[in-house]
């Protein structure tokens, strides 16, 4: 949390270092590579300005009285804090519009920083909310935190670096979810900026609501964090041995526990960036690094799951977990086929020559292929050992096709694979089936590209698009882009993949009855989705279990009059079914953005939905 003397885990700051190592490597700024919406200058004043309290509004938020008496003990750890910087901290706490908190400022500054501690002591002399402890040694940001916390009174404990800024409204948007919501954690959106302006915004970083692989992966929940007091009394204060990455550590254990993590879609915390608030070089502070991996790798020791956790090649401090496989069981891999027997023939000869991954077995679907050649290829595969050819008679559905090939299958996991589709990474199943195995997880999606190398998938979102119903989200990205905030080199949870290439446990897929056959051949994988995600299991998409797809080669474009008949009646069933989360919202993408594009562009003032 202090900044000058210890890492900072959080993302304002690894965008900026992302920009000096990049560089340092040659490749000529991070933004020709990432999605991170950086708006012009004009832009963010212009959106920081939308969000700036009216006089009404800062009135009607400090005389409302709420259902809960809540006070928050708000820690922000001193360390030879620029004057001005420390100044407007403590100012933008006084300007809370909700008033009952306190401010524990615990100063490990050196002697030549004694000023810190005076402009502390006129402050609390003036506001007796403000509770100042000099240090008699600086114990690191872990053991500077502590000391905040031993001055604690609130039923709330809040972390506040101390150099950077309130929105007026956080603790009001706290007590509003809080109340509301029965929570015991909350965080905010935050903005990066530059130096001592505040409009002056390097990022903006709009998160998904609370997603335990998005956590696991990187630190995206960092500020403004507030949690109950009770919560923290369950487990262990900051720990020493991960200073550097202290946040996420004791957010993943916090986490872990709390009964309700809420998110609240606003941009109130503003972090500073400034000369003196990182170092020139990230790789040079390997305890930062180190120590992330470790909290990871520690909170799921503590699940009784064993992983490695590696840096990515996002960003150091973005990881790429690889779980150790529990079993090798046997996968079933669906694959519907009608003629195109040169795809079919690349898929195939793809898994056999290119899996790692040896314990399944291929079910080929035949649907009422015309071509000699189609048969003598079918004639040859039989002859392997682990490959079948069943035949399905009906008209095409693609959920229909699905269902009947399931009902052969004598694999645990089933996944359905589109007969277009190229493996790329031989160890594709490994890494799907290492999220698969777990017990929260129901479905596991794929990264898909098109022949051009441009993203097909990359995980679905709800409400996205034309048509309101659900979209692939970084459309046509390019295959090295890093995504918004580096989510193109994660696995994270989504609310939704493609069924071209999923991997569900067998049990569960019967279960559910398999796919929705009114669906023929829209939306159907995503209603599973969904229909998973009821039963209270996880989704999740992985980037590192690679394919090619060339989609619509088998199928065809949405180019008929029937076609377009029924892909708009599927909309409808769709969009009648999931009428109620297409209001709320895809809780996996944040609504500051637009449901018009895939690129995380913010939404505009006049974008309306209409169910």
């Amino acid at each position: 949390m202090a900044k000058k003397n210890k890492q900072k885990d959080g993302f304002g700051f690894l965008i900026k270092k992302a920009c000096i190592e990049f560089r340092m490597n040659g490749i000529k700024g991070v933004m020709r590579k990432t999605k991170n919406k950086i708006l012009h200058k004009s832009e963010a004043k212009e959106y920081i300005k939308l969000h700036v309290l009216s006089e009404d509004e800062r009135k009607r938020q400090q005389d409302t009285v709420f259902d809960r008496n809540i006070k928050f003990s708000i820690l922000v750890p001193l360390w030879n804090t620029p004057i001005k910087y420390l100044e407007e901290m403590i100012d933008s706490v006084i300007a809370q519009t909700y008033a009952n908190w306190e401010l524990c400022l615990a100063d490990g500054s050196d002697d030549a920083h004694k000023e810190v501690g005076e402009r502390c002591l006129r402050y609390s002399a003036q506001d007796k909310r403000i509770v100042y402890k000099k240090l008699k040694e600086n114990k690191g940001i872990a053991g500077n935190t502590n000391e905040c916390y031993a001055m604690a009174t609130g039923e709330f404990i809040a972390l506040f670096d101390h150099d950077d800024v309130l929105h007026p409204a956080a603790l009001y948007e706290m007590m509003v979810k809080i109340c509301e919501e029965d929570a015991d954690f909350v965080y905010t959106d935050e903005a990066t900026f530059e130096g001592d302006d505040i409009t002056d915004i390097i990022t903006f970083h709009f998160k998904p609501d609370f997603a335990i692989d998005n956590l696991r992966a990187n630190n995206y929940i960092c500020h403004f964090s507030s949690f109950s007091a009770e919560l923290m009394s369950e487990t262990e204060l900051f720990r020493k041995e991960y200073d550097g990455s202290q946040d996420h550590d004791m957010i993943l254990r916090l986490t872990a526990n709390a009964k309700k993590v809420c998110h609240i879609p606003k941009l109130l915390y503003f972090w500073r960036s400034h000369p003196n608030s990182v170092a020139s070089d990230i790789n040079s502070k390997t305890y930062a690094i180190d120590s992330g991996k470790r909290a990871v790798k520690d909170s799921l020791l503590a699940e009784g799951i064993r992983a490695e956790v590696e840096s990515s090649r996002a960003f150091p401090t973005i990881y790429r977990l690889k779980y150790e496989l529990t079993a090798t069981p046997k996968i079933s891999i669906l694959i519907p086929n009608k003629d195109h027997i040169k795809d079919l023939t690349r898929c195939i000869d793809s898994i056999r020559e290119m899996s790692t991954y040896t314990n399944y077995e291929i079910i080929v679907i035949e649907n009422n292929s015309v071509e000699e050649i189609t048969f003598r290829y079918y004639e040859y595969l039989e002859s392997l050992e682990n490959v079948r050819v069943v035949r399905y008679t009906g008209g095409f559905n693609y959920a229909a096709i699905n269902n009947f090939g399931a009902g052969y299958a004598t694999g645990d996991l089933l996944l359905l694979l589109n007969n277009d589709t190229k493996v790329i990474t031989p160890e594709w199943m490994e890494e799907m089936l290492m999220y698969a195995q777990r017990k929260d997880v129901g479905a596991v999606g794929a990264k898909l590209y098109y022949e051009d190398d441009t993203i097909q998938h990359a995980g679905i979102v709800i409400g996205l698009g034309a048509h309101r119903a659900a979209g692939h989200t970084h459309y046509r990205c390019t295959k090295d882009n890093l995504g918004y905030m580096g989510k193109l080199f994660y696995a994270q949870n989504v609310s939704a993949v493609t069924g071209a290439c999923l991997l569900v446990k067998k049990n569960l897929y019967d279960e559910l009855g398999g796919l929705d056959e009114q669906f023929t051949v829209a939306f159907n994988d995503v209603d599973f989705c969904l229909r998973i995600r009821e039963k209270g299991y996880l989704i999740v998409f992985t980037p590192y279990a690679e394919l090619y797809h060339y989609e619509s080669k088998s199928r065809g474009f949405e180019d008929t009059k029937e076609k377009k008949e029924r892909f708009e009646g599927e909309v409808k069933i769709f969009r009648e079914r999931y009428k109620e989360l297409l209001r709320k919202g895809d809780p996996y993408y944040n609504p500051n953005f637009t449901l018009n594009r895939a690129d995380y562009s913010l939404r505009s003032k006049d974008e309306g939905f209409d169910i």
